[in-house]
């Protein structure tokens, strides 16, 4: 016999998260993504930041629609859970971005999206705030990539695993995460 669930509990305290991604996808810096069709390559670095703010409006779509908190599947993130991952994201990107820029070959500090995804509950955050927060955040990230001087798009970076990053690739791998998961929610 199993215990009767309080009257007050609330159902929602039942998150489970999405399934991990464990895959490492840096190869679609230099391939064409099967998934969504984006290739890191067919953005050269100076591009960047234009395509950064192009995404924006399709995310702000995304996140406005009626079923913007439905899972396709238990396992798979809502368009609001990968729309507040994408937002986070470009936070991400941003810090990695600065520490490229002002040190030599930083190696970046690890970050647990499944674990921000459930401590954050993006399943609870208010669409329209995490459109507005994406869409501030992918500003500053694009305002850093348009400051980008010529000399600086092969500056390296590292992630903990080992993945070398240059200015330009770590831009390229940043806007396949993006696209790839406007692909995830069909937007």
């Amino acid at each position: 016999m199993t215990a009767a669930t309080p009257p007050d509990a609330d159902p929602a305290d039942d998150y489970r998260p999405a399934d991990p991604d464990a895959k490492d996808w840096t190869w679609v810096i230099s391939e064409r993504c099967p998934e969504c069709g984006f290739a890191g390559s067919d953005v050269s670095g100076p591009d960047i930041a234009g395509t950064v703010h192009d995404l924006v409006p399709r995310w702000r779509a995304a996140l406005n629609r009626l079923d913007v908190r439905d899972r396709p599947d238990p396992g798979t993130w809502s368009p609001l859970e990968y729309g507040a991952h994408v937002r986070d994201v470009h936070r991400v990107f941003a810090e990695r971005l600065r520490l490229m820029l002002a040190e030599d070959d930083p190696l970046f500090p690890n970050w647990d999206q499944d674990a921000t995804a459930v401590a954050e509950r993006y399943d609870r955050q208010d669409p329209g705030r995490v459109a507005d927060e994406l869409a501030d955040a992918a500003a500053a990230l694009a305002a850093g990539f348009a400051a980008v001087r010529p000399d600086q798009w092969d500056r390296a970076g590292r992630r903990s695993n080992g993945s070398s990053f240059t200015v330009t690739t770590l831009g390229q791998y940043f806007l396949h995460d993006v696209v790839h998961h406007l692909h995830d929610v069909r937007a």
